[in-house]
């Protein structure tokens, strides 16, 4: 027969376990009751139990059987907002709180005793000093990291703006370098030039006064010579600064390259062998064909200069497709492009003469064998036609000069007629030409040109003066406008304004360059021509005759 256990000494021995363990909890723990105070429903609690850990961590001694308000009443309608929250919707909370009574960083734990009839909650206090204090530490280097950082940053771009100074000062003095050197090429050439201008012009007074007339043809001659090649160094630096005056047509390389090989040979003389190798299936180009047999020919020139002991130029020409990458690295727009590559075997350069060779004036020759202007001539006649001039060149090893120009889709036109070389004939009856110009003397050369050829001609000084006319029955059968007019408007805008009222108008612009203004992509308007200065007389007649003729 056996025996039931003693029931209440098998529950103070569950109780005595539980205390055992309630009390061997590190952490501190408590359990807390609500009940209605005075301040209304659940408005305060009483710690029922607390284990030796409770005090250890809130620093709060023999909390059991007190109430909140009597161990805290500063805080105590903050703790029962919380705990009271965690009994109503029995959802655990967990928060950190610093006790200064302990001076403890501690993690409290709330959860509802079921059943919730029971009004209780128990907390668990855990200590995270240590934690908070390596993280206040690492926030702490990390803030230290981040000053760090911002200092090498502010260091960093003070640095960089100094560098940045730096080389704004070395652009600028190789700016000024340069402007010095164009300026100093400039004042020379053009002194020399005006020079023998001044010269032949007081010298022909003299001789006119002394009645010397059979000495006058040749200071005329001298006088109009410097005048050619005054024109000529304009239109060098105009090249240069991709402002002169093209005609771009569509052109076929190869047979502008055949048609100069002979020419070239005998340029270069009997002690170098040129060669042309043109490329089978060449595209066309859009490009002003005697600018580039002009780039050729200098091309050509400064090769044969590079080999006083004799070589070999060799003439290539090449499609070429430019992507992505080999356009940034020859500055220049991805796509198709022909090649126009003059190869030679002489003395080459070195890269600081490579880097230099496009800069107006600059020239590795003796003083009087060259200009400096033919390499920077051909870069601005590249770039202003939609290409890019590169040189490829080792001291001692040749040198190679490339050319590219847009490929032009479309045929090139074999028959296209020269019109500069048609007869010039008179102007008929009643034939009206309209001079603007600012300028009076150009007004008086192109007045007295046109009369002595027949025309009937009409001056304006101005743009508003130029319209007014244009816009009047006066009969007009050409407008010659200078392209920089005071008025308001220039000459484009003076033309384009009066082909409105009179859509067939024809117009000779005349300009010291080539304006954007007037020429817009490389392309003027049927029965537009633009016609640089200085120009000859007989030249103005033959573009005057042309367009009135069609």
């Amino acid at each position: 027969m056996t025996h039931a256990p003693d029931s209440k000494a098998h529950r103070l021995a569950a109780v005595a376990r539980y205390r055992a363990l309630f009390d061997a909890i590190d952490d501190g723990f408590c359990i807390i009751e609500f009940f209605d105070g005075p301040h209304g429903p659940l408005s305060d609690y009483v710690h029922v139990e607390a284990n030796p850990g409770y005090e250890r961590h809130t620093g709060i001694p023999d909390v059991a059987g007190k109430t909140l308000r009597e161990i805290d009443p500063i805080e105590a309608d903050r703790w029962i907002e919380l705990y009271g929250n965690v009994l109503r919707t029995g959802v655990p909370a967990r928060f950190e709180r610093y006790f200064l009574t302990a001076g403890r960083h501690i993690e409290v734990s709330a959860a509802r005793v079921e059943p919730a009839s029971l009004r209780q909650v128990s907390v668990l206090f855990r200590d995270i000093s240590a934690r908070k204090q390596a993280e206040e530490e690492r926030d702490r280097a990390d803030a230290s990291l981040r000053s760090l950082n911002e200092t090498l940053e502010q260091r960093v771009a003070e640095r960089t703006a100094e560098l940045m100074r730096a080389e704004e000062q070395l652009r600028q003095a190789q700016k000024m370098e340069a402007v010095g050197q164009l300026t100093g090429g400039l004042a020379h050439d053009f002194n020399n030039l005006l020079a023998g201008v001044s010269g032949s012009l007081q010298l022909l007074s003299i001789r006119l006064s002394q009645g010397r007339v059979a000495e006058v043809d040749k200071y005329v001659v001298a006088a109009q010579g410097a005048v050619r090649r005054a024109a000529a160094l304009t239109h060098r630096l105009l090249a240069f600064s991709r402002r002169q005056t093209l005609d771009p047509r569509p052109t076929d390389v190869n047979a502008l390259v055949n048609g100069m090989t002979d020419l070239i040979q005998r340029t270069a003389g009997p002690g170098i062998k040129v060669e042309a190798v043109g490329a089978a299936g060449l595209w066309p180009a859009l490009v002003d064909s005697g600018q580039l047999e002009n780039a050729l020919l200098n091309i050509c020139i400064n090769a044969r200069d590079a080999m006083p002991d004799g070589g070999r130029i060799t003439i290539e020409t090449a499609n070429k497709w430019i992507d992505r990458r080999a356009a940034e690295t020859h500055d220049m727009p991805e796509g198709q492009f022909l090649s126009l590559c003059v190869t030679d075997t002489g003395t080459g350069m070195t890269p600081e003469v490579v880097a230099k060779a496009f800069d107006p004036f600059f020239t590795t020759k003796p003083i009087g064998m060259g200009t400096g202007l033919g390499l920077s001539m051909i870069y601005g006649f590249a770039k202003q036609s939609g290409g890019q001039v590169r040189i490829y060149s080792e001291a001692g090893q040749g040198t190679t000069v490339c050319i590219y120009l847009p490929r032009f889709y479309g045929g090139v036109d074999t028959d296209a007629a020269d019109h500069a070389a048609s007869p010039v004939s008179g102007a008929e009856a009643g034939e009206t030409v309209l001079i603007v110009d600012d300028e009076p003397s150009v007004r008086m050369l192109i007045v007295d040109v046109l009369e002595e050829a027949g025309y009937s001609v009409i001056e304006a000084a101005d743009s508003v003066a130029g319209l007014k006319l244009l816009q009047s029955n006066v009969r007009i059968d050409l407008l010659i406008s200078d392209v920089g007019l005071p008025g308001g408007m220039n000459g484009r805008q003076m033309a384009d304004a009066a082909r409105q009222a009179r859509p067939d108008l024809k117009v000779l612009f005349i300009t010291g360059y080539a304006e954007n203004s007037v020429i817009g992509n490389g392309r003027l308007e049927p029965g537009m021509q633009v016609l640089t200065k200085p120009f000859a007389i007989e030249t103005l007649a033959a573009r005057v005759r042309q367009l009135v003729d069609e």
